[in-house]
């Protein structure tokens, strides 16, 4: 799609590098670092994503076969690049309040609490450097994206995810805040107050996300921060709806999405917040579609009527079932069967569907086994390889729609059930091989392939296996393509662009 607004006459995107870190988490540094990189694309330049050190549950797999954090993928997807693992050399995946899985280059090393990984971070600082290295070989320019907030006095030390990786490798920094959450000029001198004067040094300017209103009534708070600080506001961005974009970990704001068709066949579909919940972007794309009323629910609350259940991955499959149960969430579903409702697990969901859980090495806690919802007669081991593989090939439901994805688990799922499988999978000797199982009564579909629903035809047939009649196809790899050039119509309108592609060395 090409774009409405296009690079003023004569900017250029100069080599070199630009940080863009944020006051808080989700202030935008994820989406403005993809709406540059569609930018500089479409100015010709050969740009690359980079965010050194992530913590989230959303990943993907990379063309070299590793695993990243999922809003790097959707910043490759920006830049017309693939995703590779030097885009995001360190990822850490929590598998509890305190502690977590690291994901170096793509592979998993160990499991660290926080202390621990405190200690780890001159190795992870040594993978950080190697990969920006190599991107600087590959690339005329890189955005890079910090982490949470540079503010944060106890993670200094020692620090790759935000200043500390700015001053190793010397380069720009452009700040980035929430207006929506209140507060922002407060959030904006706060984290500067916060900085070494040399990191103050870094910070080029501001950028003011999320703004609704008239944004001269703005001005004099822009002018206030401005003489308050030495540093020019770049811009103020709009509140933007709308948007299909891939989440970076949060879920979205507004749980609840209600059909968007007028009239006609509506179905209902339910996920239910597990505590350590991984991958929801599986369902963006049930979002995204108009017959479908989407809702995310947590713990607290009665699992509401619906037609479609979805369990979905997660990284502690063992005490995330616990809790589910604890919830009144297994009965719950119990009766949901009983009254004719489908039920999907995907990846951790699908090993909570069968006979038992077996951890004998710890991978995720303390070793041990536990009973599956058992309504699927297979078993799972949890294994300390993981496996990482895109892939594509078929649903076996009427039809045979293509689907695409990829797989991300530790774990080897064996039983008969698996004999009446719910995809058959193409394999590199050009053959196919079967994956996840469909219960007798056709109620059940358990898969490990995530991305499910991404691909349009795959998506209308599990929407019609469900229960939807006249099942509307959606695109969502061109929602997302639109989004992403809206971002950058959006970045061309309102940011001082000049300045910004200045700032870059």
């Amino acid at each position: 799609m090409p774009m409405t607004v296009p690079m003023p006459p004569g900017l250029r995107v100069p080599r070199g590098t630009l940080m863009i870190q944020g006051t808080t988490s989700d202030a935008g540094k994820s989406t403005l670092v993809a709406a540059l990189c569609r930018l500089a694309r479409h100015a010709g330049a050969r740009v690359a994503p980079f965010k050194p050190q992530n913590m989230a549950l959303n990943s993907a797999v990379t063309v070299d076969g590793g695993e990243i954090g999922r809003a790097q993928a959707l910043q490759a997807v920006a830049a017309g690049i693939d995703a590779h693992t030097d885009l995001n050399p360190v990822l850490l995946k929590p598998t509890s309040d305190c502690g977590a899985q690291v994901i170096v280059h793509g592979r998993v090393r160990m499991n660290l609490d926080a202390r621990a990984y405190h200690d780890y971070k001159p190795v992870a600082r040594e993978a950080v450097l190697a990969s920006y290295a190599r991107l600087r070989e590959r690339y005329d320019t890189i955005f890079v994206e910090g982490a949470g907030s540079p503010a944060e006095i106890n993670l200094r030390q020692g620090d790759i995810a935000n200043m500390g990786f700015a001053e190793a490798v010397d380069c720009p920094v452009v700040l980035v805040a929430d207006i929506d959450r209140g507060g922002v000029f407060a959030h904006l001198v706060g984290t500067l107050a916060c900085l070494s004067e040399s990191e103050r040094a870094r910070v080029q300017g501001f950028v003011i996300n999320r703004f609704r209103g008239d944004v001269s009534l703005l001005q004099p708070g822009l002018d206030w921060l401005e003489a308050q600080t030495g540093k020019p506001v770049l811009g103020v961005l709009p509140y933007l709806h709308g948007l299909t974009l891939d989440a970076e970990d949060m879920l979205p704001r507004d749980l609840h999405r209600r059909a968007q068709t007028k009239g006609g066949a509506v179905l209902r579909v339910v996920v239910p917040v597990l505590p350590h919940i991984s991958n929801h972007t599986d369902f963006d794309a049930l979002r995204a579609h108009p017959q479908v009323e989407f809702s995310y629910v947590r713990g607290g609350s009665p699992l509401p009527a619906a037609d479609l259940v979805i369990l979905p991955g997660s990284k502690n499959v063992r005490s995330d079932l616990a809790w589910l149960r604890e919830q009144g969430w297994g009965e719950a579903l119990r009766r949901h069967l009983r009254y004719g409702g489908r039920v999907i697990g995907i990846c951790g969901g699908m090993q909570m569907l069968g006979r038992e859980i077996a951890d004998p090495h710890g991978v995720e806690g303390v070793p041990g086994a536990d009973e599956g919802l058992g309504w699927l007669d297979f078993a799972t081991t949890l294994t300390r390889e993981k496996t990482l593989v895109n892939v594509r090939g078929s649903l076996a439901l009427p039809g045979a729609a293509a689907v695409s994805g990829y797989e991300i688990h530790m774990g080897v799922t064996e039983g008969a059930a698996l004999e009446t499988p719910a995809l058959l999978l193409d394999t590199a000797e050009g053959g196919q091989r079967p994956d996840g199982a469909l219960s007798a009564d056709g109620q059940i579909l358990a898969t490990y392939v995530h991305g499910l629903f991404d691909t349009p035809g795959a998506c209308q047939a599990l929407l019609a296996w469900a229960g939807l009649a006249r099942v509307e196809a959606v695109d969502y790899a061109a929602l997302r393509e639109a989004s992403l050039d809206r971002l950058a119509d959006t970045l061309a309108g309102h940011l001082d662009l000049a300045r910004l592609m200045a700032a870059i060395r």
